[in-house]
């Protein structure tokens, strides 16, 4: 692939680095991190009045008509500022499959409130992305006119504040996606809050009616959209991650040049400087690995193995950033007031959410092991 980014994409990222630079603070994400919500409705107005929300939406409901790529850019960003808004959940998780699976009137109904910044979305994909078969947790009932569904959905982003959650739910005749409304009867909101101080709630639905007029993707292909919204939400998460390492990979370099110790900047000790450097690599492994497999995604080729290769990289590459960028901060990286021990909780919840790097390498070697192992020869016997 080429890795030059176009004059648009480029625009994209100016047009981002504006926004979060211009209005976040490590104050202010302290400030909103006291909050209820957990969530900066000033920043999320911004972005809106700067076309930023509406990046992956199709033209015909107010958007760019662009792609993941242009998403991940954006989510870069954010992860450089830690910014607490939920870009992830709405964009990758929501609006993206909306764009893709949605029916017209569906789109019709949801997306353009994206674009405007009134409508916020997520996605129940926690269980199923740490199954190794991508196997629903909920349980969905055929009735007339749409479905019940019935079970706890743990950990789903910011869905105290979404208008509709997507929902991966099995049925007897296979997997479909609906669109649940977390208000509805039959709807518990349990408060959960994440390593890095966000709010993400479990859902426990009890016979909670959905109306074939929600319905995303049936059971036709609903195992079909739930692999495609994983290998985007995964490809996202890694954005962030780089984000994260980027920053915090700087801010320890200025903190090292800034601090002396034995008349020297601590950044001239062998001992530092090779940590540091580490760090730098790690940080570059995690944007090829992301970029390729969003170009991939957005250029529909197989991008199974390169998401699984970033998705290892931002999780194990990401965790070594954090704790170094912490550690090279020496007794301010274990202060709460000071900016650097939030890329750490950050790092570490992305890790979390993407899967334990050894249980990430198993299976992608296991699924290698299976790809190419010889055939059996004519008469073998074991």
């Amino acid at each position: 692939m080429d890795f030059t980014f176009t004059e648009e994409q480029d625009a994209v990222a100016e047009a981002a680095a504006s926004v979060f630079d211009g209005m976040v603070t490590p104050a202010r994400v302290g400030e909103i991190e006291r909050t209820e919500d957990r969530t900066d409705d000033e920043l999320w107005a911004s972005l809106a009045r700067s076309n930023l929300l509406g990046l992956a939406v199709p033209e015909a409901h107010g958007g760019s008509g662009l792609g993941l790529t242009e998403i991940c850019l954006l989510l870069e960003r954010q992860g450089r500022a830690v910014a607490p808004v939920p870009l992830w959940a709405t964009l990758v998780l929501g609006a993206l499959p909306l764009g893709r699976f949605g029916p017209p009137d569906v789109q019709a109904r949801w997306l353009p409130g994206v674009v405007s910044g009134q409508v916020r979305l997520s996605a129940a994909l926690t269980e199923v992305a740490a199954s190794t078969t991508e196997r629903p947790g909920l349980r969905a009932v055929r009735r007339a006119g749409g479905f019940t569904v019935s079970g706890t959905a743990r950990a789903v982003p910011q869905a105290h504040l979404a208008a509709r959650v997507l929902v991966p739910a099995l049925t007897d005749e296979g997997v479909v996606v609906l669109l649940l409304d977390p208000s509805a009867p039959g709807v518990s909101v349990e408060r959960a809050l994440t390593t890095d101080r966000q709010v993400h709630p479990h859902l426990h639905l009890d016979e909670v009616v959905v109306d074939d007029t929600e319905v995303l993707a049936g059971a036709d292909h609903g195992a079909e959209a739930v692999t495609w919204m994983l290998e985007r939400a995964r490809t996202g998460l890694c954005a962030i991650q780089l984000g994260v390492t980027e920053e915090a990979v700087r801010r320890a370099a200025a903190y090292l040049n800034e601090r002396h110790q034995f008349g020297r900047p601590l950044s001239s000790f062998q001992g530092t400087m090779l940590r540091a450097a580490d760090a730098y690599i790690d940080t570059e492994a995690i944007r090829v690995t992301l970029w390729l497999a969003a170009w991939q995604l957005d250029t529909g080729r197989p991008a199974a193995d390169a998401v699984a290769t970033a998705k290892w990289w931002a999780s194990e590459g990401g965790q070594r950033v954090v704790h170094a960028t912490q550690h090279l901060h020496g007794g301010m990286g274990a202060d709460v007031e000071y900016p650097i021990h939030r890329y750490f909780l950050w790092g570490k919840q992305i890790e979390l959410m993407l899967g334990g790097p050894s249980a990430l390498l198993s299976r992608m070697g296991a699924a290698l092991a299976a790809r190419y192992r010889p055939a059996p020869t004519a008469g073998a016997t074991r």
